[in-house]
């Protein structure tokens, strides 16, 4: 079992940064692939960047240059750094904790943390 607790979102202005933060619980951390979703209202969840158990990453078009994964095994933590948002980021931003094979398989999610991007 992972429990994953996400931070750092908020509101800021289009151009603006953020960057978030998801700590898991338990001792395997480092045996998951780690990835970050986002749900707008009235949207479908999409997939915004993953990160391999040994630090490969890949990330969706629209934030790909702007948005970048990492993680510490050391803290238990993966995080999303975002830089140059826009309007259009603002959703929910949720990670999770599973398998990557050419696609983000997710085992355990994370609550969530809101992002609001002002024009």
């Amino acid at each position: 079992q992972v429990q994953l607790v996400e931070s750092g979102g908020g509101l800021v202005q289009a151009g603006g940064s953020l960057r978030l933060s998801c700590a898991a619980s338990g001792r395997t951390f480092s045996s998951y692939a780690m990835g970050w979703f986002r749900q707008a209202p009235g949207k479908e969840r999409e997939f915004v960047a993953a990160i391999s158990r040994t630090g490969d990453s890949a990330y969706a078009v629209y934030v790909k240059g702007r948005f970048t994964i990492s993680r510490d095994n050391a803290k238990n933590t993966v995080y999303l750094q975002m830089n140059s948002l826009k309007p259009e980021d603002t959703a929910v931003y949720r990670c999770g904790a599973g398998r990557w094979s050419g696609t983000m398989k997710v085992e355990y999610w994370g609550q969530g943390t809101q992002v609001t991007v002002s024009s």
